[in-house]
């Protein structure tokens, strides 16, 4: 059983503790974050160690590592940490649900998280670092690039393109043939009928895409 190391304490990072516990092959031996940001000693029992000199006590060649953090910032916290891990010698384990289905001819990069009841079709892409909530559908010759984050129950139609860094809200739908441009912010509800702009937020609710300016986005 091979032993790995969460990178984040807060809600993703005990979900992602939950079902590596209950729903895979994997071992977690200890939680990491930045030492700023470590307040108590252990979770679940486990200890929290310090990210900056985590390979001290948790080497490359021992253990593995998942980053489990939400979309801060557009994906970037996640991403930052992503890379730092990577730098410093860590294998990033994938999390796909027992419950999910991944089709015949799919491709699913590293240190993803696959929740359940989610579905991948045949030949569809996904990138490094995506998390895909639970019940997701992602069509057919369809590709989620790296860093990007799907809310519960989002569609993604086939052959379709979500460029890096994007988030789709819960229950949004992206029609077939669409690319959702590099860091979108795809609201919950929405409707996704055309070509995204970069940086662009859509609001849900809507029957025609509607951007709003970026400074207006706020946590969900």
């Amino acid at each position: 059983m091979e032993r790995v190391v969460i990178f984040g304490t807060s809600e993703m990072g005990q979900m992602a503790y939950f079902y590596l516990t209950n729903d895979s092959p994997y071992q977690v031996a200890a939680f990491a974050a930045d030492r700023d940001y470590i307040s108590e000693e252990k979770l679940f029992g486990l200890p929290i160690a310090a990210f900056e000199d985590i390979e001290a006590a948790y080497p490359p060649q021992d253990y593995r590592m998942l980053v489990a953090i939400s979309y801060t910032g557009w994906n970037s916290l996640r991403a930052e940490k992503y890379h730092e891990a990577k730098e410093k010698g860590y294998h990033l384990i994938n999390y796909v649900s027992s419950k999910a289905i991944i089709g015949p001819e799919s491709v699913v990069g590293d240190n993803c998280l696959i929740f359940q009841n989610s579905i991948c079709e045949p030949f569809s892409r996904i990138g490094n670092n995506v998390v895909v909530r639970v019940g997701c559908s992602i069509g057919h010759h369809s590709v989620i690039k790296d860093h990007c984050f799907l809310a519960s129950h989002a569609v993604v139609l086939g052959h379709a393109t979500v460029e890096a860094y994007s988030f789709l809200g819960a229950n949004s739908t992206i029609r077939n043939d669409t690319v959702v441009a590099e860091r979108s912010i795809v609201g919950a509800g929405a409707l996704i009928m055309e070509d995204t702009q970069e940086r662009g937020v859509y609001k849900g609710g809507l029957p025609t895409l509607l951007p709003i300016p970026s400074d207006s986005l706020r946590s969900r």
